[in-house]
């Protein structure tokens, strides 16, 4: 037996999808580091190859404090990922320090990693068992980061969550190329959710 009760509905006003990339230049955005970032087909292409030793970072040149953030992705090759809330330290290889939300072919895709800090917070473990992975093919990651709470959805399946997290509340977002590898990631439609 199911009963329901008091059931109401509130309006939280509209909330609307804002390009964060234009779809064909580079506007609003910045390469640091190793590694390629050439517009192809409507996307963004990030490339490097094995023998780059540095990373390099595709970042929004300004910083967000709270946002949701969906975009799409493509993973040929190699490790890469989308970072929020993140700190640019060129000084460093790496280049950035913060969260990223993982993109790789083999595994841990949609997991919670934060560079120069705690490492793997949230791992997901193989993607060949995650069935809502296309491989080799477009796949729609969702990023929210809100207070204290990070959610990270691929194809509409959350796949990493923290609550209460200490870290940053605002920084950059960035797409990475991994240095040290043959990468091949492609990126397009990223959007911010406005209200």
């Amino acid at each position: 037996t199911v009963r329901w009760r008091n059931i109401r509905l509130a309006d939280f006003g509209s909330h609307n999808w804002s390009r964060l990339w234009d779809g064909e230049t580079m506007n609003g955005w910045k390469l640091l580091g190793d590694g390629k970032a050439e517009i192809e087909a409507g996307a963004i292409h990030l490339t490097n190859v094995k023998s780059e030793r540095k990373h390099g970072l595709l970042y929004f040149d300004r910083e967000l404090g709270d946002a949701t953030v969906r975009l799409k992705f493509k993973c040929v090759a190699g490790n890469s990922g989308f970072y929020v809330r993140s700190e640019l330290r060129p000084e460093h290889p790496v280049g950035i320090a913060g969260f990223q939300a993982e993109i790789d072919p083999i595994d841990n895709v949609g997991g919670l990693y934060e560079t120069l800090g705690r490492a793997w917070v949230v791992p997901t473990g193989l993607n060949s068992e995650m069935e809502f992975l296309r491989a080799n093919a477009w796949n729609e990651m969702t990023v929210s980061a809100h207070g204290r709470r990070l959610v990270v959805h691929v194809n509409g399946v959350r796949t990493a969550e923290l609550k209460n997290d200490p870290g940053r509340l605002k920084g950059f977002l960035a797409m990475q190329v991994h240095g040290g590898q043959d990468v091949d990631v492609w990126f397009k439609d990223i959007e911010i959710l406005k209200k």
